[in-house]
């Protein structure tokens, strides 16, 4: 066997498998979802998934002066593996991103 040959099949074979499925990569399922967008450009989201991850969020425009910026504000949360549900709240508007982040 040519040896740039042994190489070329070595890397192929390495690639084949590492882009097989690993273990552990079971969907997830989404166990409700709502979108919301209305003309004025504001909107609403909020969706619940099988593993504990839950978000929501709501956002519109807002007028500031003679500028026209975009505001928001949500929340997501997760249950960590020692069983504590993590949120992180936000604003973000004229005055940046405004995270609160509690764990309980």
């Amino acid at each position: 066997m040519q040896p740039i040959f042994a190489i070329a099949l070595f890397a192929a074979l390495v690639a084949i498998a590492s882009s097989a499925p690993q273990g552990g990569n079971t969907p997830v399922p989404i166990l409700s979802s709502e979108f919301d967008q209305k003309e004025d450009g504001s909107y609403s989201f909020s969706y619940e998934t099988g593993d504990g991850i839950k978000r929501s969020e709501a956002g519109a425009q807002k007028k500031i002066g003679e500028e026209t910026g975009s505001t928001s504000n949500g929340s997501i949360s997760w249950k960590t593996p020692e069983g504590k549900t993590v949120t992180i709240t936000f604003v973000a508007d004229e005055r940046g991103f405004q995270p609160k982040v509690t764990v309980s």
